[in-house]
């Protein structure tokens, strides 16, 4: 059974830093492409950043150079690297990959979630 697995949520001050992780667990023959994104209370769920299996990344407007996302697939994980946090980045930060299983088959997963607080 595949999961995802978030880490790395925490209450920051605003100008704090986090680092989330989001490792896949079970059986996968590849990481396709591996997309962070964010849900604020009361607010629809928006795309943080995206990584394709190239390397090749996407970021909202929001994280105006603030955030990085990058892969080690050796690892089967992704990261985002958040700075300069702001009050209105709080929310739930979850992780999505598009993932080809060992039938070769390609499939979307989400995980839990993990809580980013933001404090002023």
């Amino acid at each position: 059974q595949v999961q995802l697995v978030e880490s790395g949520g925490d209450l920051v001050q605003a100008g704090g830093s986090l680092r989330l992780s989001c490792v896949v667990l079970g059986n996968i023959f590849r990481m396709n492409t591996m997309a962070w994104y964010r849900q604020a209370p009361g607010k629809q769920r928006e795309l943080v950043a995206s990584i394709t299996s190239a390397g090749i990344t996407n970021y909202a407007d929001f994280t105006t150079g603030r955030f990085t996302i990058s892969r080690d697939d050796a690892k089967r994980t992704v990261y985002l690297q958040m700075n300069s946090l702001k009050p209105e980045d709080t929310g739930v930060y979850r992780c999505n990959a598009e993932l080809t299983g060992l039938s070769m088959s390609d499939y979307d997963y989400w995980g839990q979630g993990t809580q980013v607080t933001v404090s002023s």
